[in-house]
């Protein structure tokens, strides 16, 4: 195979990935463990330019698991011997095992990397579209990886915060390990304080009540609303459909005062009922955006069908329109009980009484000296758990709904 710009840009990839992934992996080390380490970039840039020539001159056919195998073995033994027998700035005698491991995770995630961005090279190819496509997928890994990173490490802090003790946690803050051999009681000490001691079953259970119930009223007049936007004609429709956003041209701290004064002149501030009166309020001019493009997407013919075999428009809507959107429907339920779940500006402002606090006005409540910091975050995972599951579990017709609507609208 000839040296060319090709084999420059594998050697480029090789020296990003390695770096890259030492990196992260000290970093990993560093949170499981509690160790202190710091990452040996330039040793690790290196042996990633080695497993990447290795791997543009094996050629494609050549790679097996046998000699990737033994490539990652080399890449861990060239590490240490740049390194000078210390791979993350310790000792290679100091927690022998765990750098051993470490090394392999390194030398594993580096050389997946750098196959999958040369997966499909042939040997002597420097044609401009194999170089484009292998810049694409680098940048397309590193993206992943930034927005993996951005999102997996605080929750990893979090939970793994939630189940340290205030001893250990003053002991070496940046020490993120569990201990297993204390037991499951002393593990989930925070999480039992807090139903037991701070209320947060209470908490749970009127984010619950606000959010279903913020649900439920949005969906009965977001469907009758979108519907009529969509299908009928009236003066103005055109300039309804278009101006439903403009509400969130508005900032919600620029409502929040107006309302605190006239909930408080009826009586509605220090209530669950004032935030079942704010929140449809916010989210039904998105579910009214969102279900009509999904509604002008389904074929009108269904629709005058039933009405000529006698049905009502609101017989329509219900045996009609509501089955064939059930999509549409479940991703704008699921949205709008986040917004609710998640909301904290009206309930920090509206709620006094802790007795009907939501969850996001409850784990604010423990933002203070007085509460250590493991409940603080313990809180912080019980908010963020249940809506998380929920999403994942609807997260099939969150996109279909949305995709849906969007290209038919």
């Amino acid at each position: 195979m000839r040296l060319g710009s090709v084999t420059l840009l594998a050697a480029l990839f090789g020296l990003i990935w390695g770096g890259v992934w030492m990196v992260l992996t000290s970093l990993l080390m560093m949170l499981v463990t509690g160790m202190i380490v710091v990452p040996t970039i330039g040793a690790a840039a290196l042996s990633g330019l080695m497993i990447a020539l290795c791997l543009i001159f094996l050629g494609t056919s050549s790679r097996g698991r046998a000699k990737l195998g033994i490539l990652a073995a080399l890449a861990s033994i060239f590490l240490i011997l740049i390194s000078g027998f210390q791979p993350f700035s310790i000792s290679l005698g100091e927690a022998l095992i765990t750098q051993v491991i470490s090394l392999i995770i390194w030398s594993a995630l580096v050389i997946g990397s750098l196959a999958l961005c040369f997966a499909g090279y042939e040997a002597g190819s420097a044609k401009r579209y194999r170089i484009e496509v292998m810049l694409i997928r680098l940048f397309k890994g590193m993206g992943l990886l930034l927005f993996t990173v951005l999102v997996a490490l605080p929750f990893y802090v979090m939970v793994m915060t939630s189940l340290k003790s205030q001893q250990s946690l003053l002991a070496n803050p940046l020490d993120f390990s569990i201990d297993l051999s204390s037991g499951l009681s002393v593990l989930f000490r925070s999480y039992i304080e807090l139903f037991t001691q701070f209320h947060f079953a209470t908490f749970l259970m009127n984010s619950a009540i606000v959010s279903v119930v913020t649900v439920m009223v949005t969906l009965f007049f977001a469907i009758p609303g979108a519907y009529a936007v969509a299908r009928l004609r009236f003066p103005g429709q055109l300039f309804l459909s278009r101006s439903i956003l403009l509400i969130y041209m508005v900032p919600a701290i620029v409502l929040v005062i107006p309302l605190y004064a006239i909930f408080s002149q009826l009586g509605l501030r220090d209530s669950l009922i004032g935030l079942l009166v704010v929140y449809p309020a916010t989210t039904i001019p998105v579910a009214l955006y969102m279900l009509q493009g999904y509604f002008r997407g389904l074929p009108p013919e269904l629709e005058e069908a039933g009405l000529m075999d006698g049905l009502s428009r609101w017989q329509v809507i219900t045996k009609i329109t509501m089955p064939l959107a059930l999509p549409a429907l479940a991703s704008v339920s699921l949205y709008i009980f986040m917004i609710a779940w998640n909301e904290f500006l009206f309930a920090f402002m509206f709620l006094d009484d802790f007795q009907i606090f939501t969850l996001s006005r409850g784990v604010v409540s423990l933002n203070s000296s007085e509460v250590p910091r493991q409940h603080l975050m313990a809180g912080s995972v019980v908010a963020t758990v249940p809506v998380l599951v929920i999403f994942l579990w609807f997260e099939k017709y969150l996109v279909s709904g949305l995709t849906a609507g969007s290209v038919k609208g």
